[in-house]
């Protein structure tokens, strides 16, 4: 079990738990009701401390090292799954995988980030960066799904785009462009769900869509809190600060019209949990793919567009002081 820097206190009282076990385990002293009661403390303590995280301490439990990716939710929320490859331009991008998948009967073309469960694998997926070959293959399947009529599920767990020398060669930033040119007019329902990290370009690339959901512990910006402590401190050290200016959790992101909706997570995140997890992603997908598929083609594009040309609308009240007679 992997303790975050906030959840020390929590560390202790589990390592209190394991030596109580080993106690009970060799059967010379009854420590059940001792157990029990710390059991009770460690819930009490979790549940003090995910009361008032911070938008730093989010950022955290999106990149905890167990936090569920794509491909456990694919296989969790899935009855089939065939993973098809390649963008027909380059090469297959290993950190974007997806293809056509069944959720209860239901055929539908799922696409996300894979960051990798263990260091070789983080490297042959590259982190969760994708190249432009990646956001190529992802339009490239949601063309398919648009010619068969079938829904769009993207999820979004990433640092950003690749920001290599050639990736830029490639086209990065016309990639991108270009999928969110074609992603606004696609024909057919996308839901989106930020599972994780949901950074910049590398994010947006596969997150427009009709309904855009975050998980509760996860973020979305423009620049890491970190990027973003550099840029104007000079230094990592004042990311905290960076965290809660960006305004960038769910629930940020909520009360500023930019997503649709917040899923809950387990108490704890969904890595302590993620196979419950998985079920209440697959509910929110269900039922919004339901809601989307009773309008017309016409009037998903045309709600899809609207909705995205509202963002950011604002109105400036310009009020002039008056002078007062003295």
């Amino acid at each position: 079990m992997v303790f975050l820097e906030f959840e020390k206190p929590l560390e202790v009282l589990y390592e209190q738990l394991e030596k109580l076990k080993e106690i009970g385990a060799s059967g010379e002293i009854d420590v059940s009701e001792s157990i029990k009661a710390l059991e009770t403390k460690i819930s009490d303590k979790r549940k003090e401390l995910y009361d008032h995280l911070t938008g730093w301490q989010r950022v955290q439990l999106s990149r905890h090292p167990e936090r569920p990716y794509t491909l456990f939710y694919i296989e969790q929320m899935c009855s089939k799954f065939i993973e098809l490859h390649g963008d027909r331009y380059v090469k297959d991008d290993k950190a974007i995988v997806g293809g056509l998948a069944e959720i209860d009967s239901q055929t539908v073309v799922i696409i996300g980030h894979q960051k990798g469960i263990n260091t070789k694998m983080r490297q042959y997926r590259n982190f969760g960066m994708a190249n432009p070959e990646g956001y190529r293959k992802a339009l490239r399947l949601m063309k398919t799904a648009e010619r068969f009529g079938f829904p769009v599920i993207t999820l979004i767990d990433t640092p950003g785009a690749y920001p290599g020398l050639e990736a830029e060669e490639r086209g990065q930033a016309e990639a991108i462009a270009r999928n969110l040119f074609e992603m606004a007019q696609l024909k057919t329902p996308i839901v989106c769900v930020i599972i994780g990290e949901g950074a910049s370009g590398g994010a947006i690339g596969i997150g427009l869509g009709d309904r855009v959901f975050m998980l509760e512990n996860s973020w979305y910006s423009v620049i890491s809190p970190e990027n973003c402590s550099t840029i104007l401190w000079r230094t990592w050290d004042y990311k905290e600060q960076a965290a809660e200016a960006l305004k960038l959790t769910a629930e940020n992101m909520f009360q500023n019209g930019l997503i649709d909706g917040i899923i809950p997570e387990p108490l704890g995140g969904a890595h302590s949990a993620p196979e419950e997890m998985a079920q209440i992603l697959k509910a929110y997908i269900k039922k919004t793919l339901a809601e989307l598929q009773m309008l017309s083609t016409d009037e998903l594009v045309d709600a899809r567009v609207d909705k995205y040309a509202k963002m950011g609308e604002y109105e400036y009240v310009h009020t002039e002081a008056k002078s007062e007679d003295k």
